[in-house]
C-alpha cells in the first residue's frame, strides 16, 4: 500500500515542499529511508517505530520504503518524524482518510508518541502558506509562533494518538489563531537614559545614530560611560512593526533561540564576547545557521572593546554593514541571511586606556598605541557613520540632581524622525537614511552652495573617501529630519562632518 504525506524542509531561511512517500510491501522486514536524508532523519526510524508502538498501534512487520521527494534536494531536520510515522499508519490502513494535497505535517516524535517542538516552525508555516497550502499540522509547543500567520490553518497536536484521532474524526481540534497586539506582553526595560549623568554630546550622537540606524563608534577612557549608554540604545529605538517582528522571530526560530514563545516584540540587542569565532559572528557551520549579525537584525550589535576581537572576526562585518545581509557559501550551497543592524562599537584610545585622559597619565609608547589602533582597519572605520570621542564624566555632573532626559522623551523625537523617513521612502524598500544608495543620495540629500563648499573643504582637508562623503550626507539628512527640516542646511553638514574626524585624529 502506498501513501503520500506533504511536509517541509528548510534550506537556510527558506522552506521547501517535500513529499514523504511510504510503501509497505511483502518481503523481509526492513525499514529504508531514501531521498538524501541527513543523520537525524535516518535515525528517525527508531523514534518512529517506538512512537507507533507506544501509542497503541501495531508496527507493520513488512518491507517499508520511505522516499523523500524530490530526491535531489538534501533533507535535514527532525520535523520529518511525524510525516513518516503518519505515512506508515496510512499505508497500513490504520488511518484510512487520505491526506489533502494542501495539508502539511511537521513535528518531531518522542519514543512515547509525544510530538515535541522543532526549530524553524515559523519559517516552515510561512513557506507553506506562500505555496498555497491551506492547513499545517504543527507541534502544540510551536503554536504561539505559528498562529500569527494569516491564510493558513494551524492545527496544534500534542501526540501521535491525538493526530490519529483528529484524522479519524474522533477528536476536533480548532485551528490556533493569534491576533497580533503590539502592546500585549511587551517587555519592559529596566534601564533608562535618565540614569546617564552629563555627556550631552554623546547623547546627541547616539540619538542621531538611532534615528537613522547609523553605525557608531565610541572612543574613550575606561569608566566614561561607553558601555552604559550602549546598553540603553534599545530603549530609544521605535517598537518593531508586525513585519519586522515576524522577520526577527523567524531568524530566532531557525536558530533554536525562541524557547516556544510567541512573536519577538523587543528589538534585539546582541553583545557577543570578544572570544567569538568568525562562524559565531557571521553564521555558518555544517548546517548553516544565522550568526550574531543576523540575530541583531532590526536591532543593535554591540561590540564592546572592539580591538580585543580577532581581526578576521570583525572584518566579516564589512559586507553586512554595507548590504544589510550576509551571504555564506558552502559545498552544499549558498545561503543568504538578513542582517540590517545598527553596529555600536566601543574602544579605548590605547592599550592602557588613558591616552588623552585629563585625570590619568598614559603609560603606552607610540609603537604600542599604533599596534593597538591598527587592529581596526581603515575599510571597517570607513563604514562607521558616526565616530565620537567620549570624555570622562565630571564630578559636578555626577552630583547634579537636575533630572536628565528620559528614554521616552528621546524615543518620541526618534519616532517622529522615522515617520518622516518612512513617508519619504514609501514604496522604495528603504526604512532609514542609512540604507540610501548612490542614486537616492543625490535625490534626497541635496545641499545648498554654502554646504557644498564646506563639504568640499572637508573632503580635501581630511582626505575623505567617496564612501565617507556619502555617509556625511546621510547623517546630515538624519540631523535635518530630527529638526523636521525639509532641506539639509549648512549647520547639519557641519555637525555631520565633525563625526568623521576622529579616525583622522587617531589613525593618522
Amino acid at each position: 500500500m502506498l501513501s503520500k504525506i506533504k511536509t517541509c524542509v528548510l534550506y537556510g531561511l527558506e522552506g521547501y515542499e517535500v513529499d514523504v512517500e511510504t510503501d509497505i510491501s511483502g518481503g523481509m522486514p526492513v525499514f529504508n529511508i531514501v531521498g538524501l536524508p541527513d543523520i537525524s532523519i535516518r535515525e528517525s526510524k527508531e523514534r518512529v517505530r517506538s512512537a507507533i508502538k507506544n501509542s497503541g498501534y501495531s508496527f507493520p512487520v513488512s518491507r517499508i520504503t520511505v522516499n523523500l521527494a524530490p530526491a535531489n534536494l538534501k533533507k535535514e531536520g527532525s520535523q520529518i518524524d511525524l510525516p513518516i510515522a503518519l505515512g506508515i499508519l496510512c499505508a497500513s490502513k490504520i488511518v484510512e482518510k487520505d491526506m489533502e494535497d494542501k495539508t502539511c505535517v511537521i513535528g518531531e516524535l518522542s519514543l512515547d508518541g509525544r510530538i515535541t517542538a522543532i526549530d524553524g516552525a515559523l519559517a516552515m508555516v510561512i513557506a507553506m502558506r506562500n505555496n498555497n497550502f491551506t492547513k499545517i499540522i504543527v507541534p502544540s509547543e510551536n503554536k504561539k509562533e505559528c498562529g500569527v500567520i494569516e491564510g493558513i490553518d494551524v492545527i496544534p497536536v500534542e501526540s501521535l494518538k491525538d493526530l490519529v484521532c483528529y484524522l479519524k474524526g474522533f477528536k476536533h481540534i480548532e485551528p490556533y489563531k493569534v491576533i497580533y497586539d503590539d502592546t500585549e506582553n511587551k517587555e519592559e526595560f529596566t534601564e533608562d537614559f535618565s540614569e546617564i549623568k552629563g555627556q550631552p554630546g554623546l547623547k546627541r550622537a547616539v540619538e542621531i545614530a538611532a534615528a537613522g540606524m547609523h553605525n557608531i563608534l565610541f572612543l574613550g577612557s575606561p569608566g566614561s560611560g561607553k558601555t552604559m549608554i550602549a546598553q540603553r540604545i534599545p530603549t530609544i529605538l521605535p517598537d518593531l512593526t508586525f513585519n519586522e517582528s515576524l522577520e526577527v522571530t523567524k531568524i530566532y526560530s531557525i536558530s533554536g533561540l525562541l524557547n516556544n514563545k510567541g512573536l519577538i516584540k523587543k528589538r534585539p540587542f546582541r553583545s557577543p564576547h570578544h572570544t567569538s569565532s568568525r562562524v559565531a559572528m557571521a553564521g555558518g557551520g555544517s548546517k548553516p545557521s544565522p550568526g550574531e549579525v543576523s540575530l541583531s537584525h532590526y536591532g543593535v550589535l554591540f561590540l564592546d572593546e572592539i580591538p580585543e576581537f580577532p581581526k578576521n572576526v570583525i572584518e566579516v562585518l564589512r559586507q553586512p554593514m554595507e548590504d544589510g545581509n550576509i551571504s555564506i557559501s558552502r559545498a552544499n550551497g549558498s545561503f543568504t541571511f538578513p542582517a540590517k543592524f545598527m553596529m555600536v562599537a566601543s574602544m579605548n584610545p590605547c592599550p592602557c586606556g588613558y591616552l588623552g585622559d585629563p585625570n590619568h597619565e598614559c603609560s603606552c609608547n607610540q609603537s604600542q598605541i599604533n599596534k593597538y589602533l591598527s587592529k581596526i582597519s581603515g575599510p571597517l572605520l570607513n563604514r562607521i557613520d558616526i565616530q565620537i570621542e567620549v570624555s570622562p564624566v565630571k564630578y559636578e555632573d555626577l552630583k547634579n540632581n537636575k533630572p536628565e532626559e528620559s528614554s521616552a522623551e528621546i524615543k518620541g523625537r526618534i519616532i517622529k524622525s522615522r515617520d518622516i523617513q518612512k513617508k519619504r521612502y514609501e514604496n522604495l524598500g528603504i526604512l532609514t537614511n542609512s540604507e540610501l544608495s548612490g542614486k537616492y543620495i543625490s535625490k534626497y540629500c541635496k545641499i545648498n552652495k554654502n554646504s557644498e563648499q564646506l563639504l568640499r573643504d572637508a573632503f580635501e582637508r581630511l582626505g575623505l573617501s567617496a564612501r565617507a562623503y556619502n555617509k556625511i550626507l546621510k547623517v546630515a539628512r538624519t540631523i535635518a529630519d530630527l529638526e523636521s527640516s525639509e532641506n539639509i542646511e549648512t549647520v547639519h553638514i557641519a555637525e555631520a562632518i565633525q563625526y568623521r574626524s576622529l579616525d583622522r585624529k587617531y589613525w593618522r
